[in-house]
């Protein structure tokens, strides 16, 4: 098994009439930091870096930036909250929560 989600034809028609709901194709994004010399420095004494964090942003950021919102994805250990990436047909874990207005 090649570790990708098999589904039958219903399930298929069922995620693309969820697409229409969904606020559609999104991107993950990287950013990197911590490059040594400058590491994050632990309480411990030890170093970490560099660290890459993942994310994705939808929507657009208005003129106060007021309506910026950050979703920690806790267990999950994926970037992909909302919408699809490019090829696949499953959305973003919380899909159903993320949307438009």
């Amino acid at each position: 098994m090649n570790g990708k989600l098999v589904l039958s034809g219903s399930q298929r028609l069922e995620k693309m009439s969820e697409r229409s709901e969904s606020i559609g194709f999104v991107e993950t994004q990287y950013f990197t930091f911590a490059y040594p010399p400058d590491e994050l420095l632990l309480e411990s004494g030890e170093k970490l870096g560099p660290i890459t964090l993942a994310y994705e942003t939808y929507g657009m950021l208005n003129a106060d930036k007021s309506n910026a919102i950050l979703i920690l994805h806790a267990l999950s250990g994926d970037a992909h909250a909302a919408g699809f990436h490019s090829g696949e047909s499953i959305p973003g874990w919380w899909d159903n929560m993320i949307g438009h207005g």
